[in-house]
């Protein structure tokens, strides 16, 4: 990892998923660009909004921003790697669910995940 691939001191854009947020979507976990701060849900959501900001900018590394989790993700190598701290917070509000956000998620949203 290079500073140039990690920035410590960018916070994160937000408490969710940004293009959720727009859309007025939902997510089932969580992820933190380490170069841009950008949060956007995983791969077992729906949108898929973190690989996407990945295949649109490049910026390889993504730490979990979920409570209780610190690991990071590098997509080129496809493989799990150390990092250093981000700059807080690093995660989204314990009070906020996960799938989130509280008020969003569809009651079937195990069945919608599971539709091809």
């Amino acid at each position: 990892m290079t500073d140039a691939e990690i920035d410590t001191t960018v916070p994160p854009s937000g408490t969710g998923c940004v293009e959720c947020d727009e859309a007025g979507g939902w997510w089932v976990h969580l992820r933190r660009c380490a170069a841009c701060g950008h949060v956007g849900c995983c791969d077992s959501s729906l949108a898929k909004h973190a690989t996407a900001h990945f295949h649109a900018t490049g910026h390889r590394y993504i730490q979990s921003f979920e409570p209780g989790e610190d690991w990071f993700w590098d997509y080129v190598a496809e493989e799990l790697v150390d990092g250093p701290p981000l700059a807080p917070p690093t995660s989204h509000p314990d009070t906020q669910p996960a799938p989130g956000p509280r008020g969003r998620v569809p009651l079937d949203w195990r069945a919608r995940l599971e539709q091809p």
